[in-house]
């Protein structure tokens, strides 16, 4: 005979975790793959047949560029966050309202 399956369990949506924490693996990947990019890039602009002020000037470019993509990536995640935020508040409402709703009740 099979075994009895567990009976389901009803999860509100208010008690998932908010944050969503990313695997040691992945974490790893994006850190090596950014130091291999940065490394790569400061390569090719040393090994440049330029003059010296052309590889300083693109040297400043790509800090400038990573720094903004940081930037961006920080805000990205904290307008995500705060909608997460914002939903598990509505959805709190809508539970409380639910919850003390009786359809019994006369008017």
């Amino acid at each position: 005979m099979w075994p009895a399956s567990p009976s389901p369990t009803l999860v509100r949506m208010s008690d998932t975790p908010v944050k969503q924490q990313s695997t040691a693996a992945f974490y790893g990947q994006a850190v090596a793959s950014f130091g291999v990019a940065l490394a790569a890039t400061a390569i090719g602009i040393f090994n440049l047949q330029a003059d010296a002020w052309v590889r300083a000037f693109l040297g400043i470019a790509v800090l400038y560029l990573v720094t903004s993509a940081f930037t961006l990536a920080k805000v990205i995640r904290d307008r995500q966050e705060a909608g997460q935020i914002l939903s598990r508040v509505d959805q709190a409402r809508l539970d409380k309202l639910l919850a003390e709703h009786d359809p019994f009740e006369k008017i």
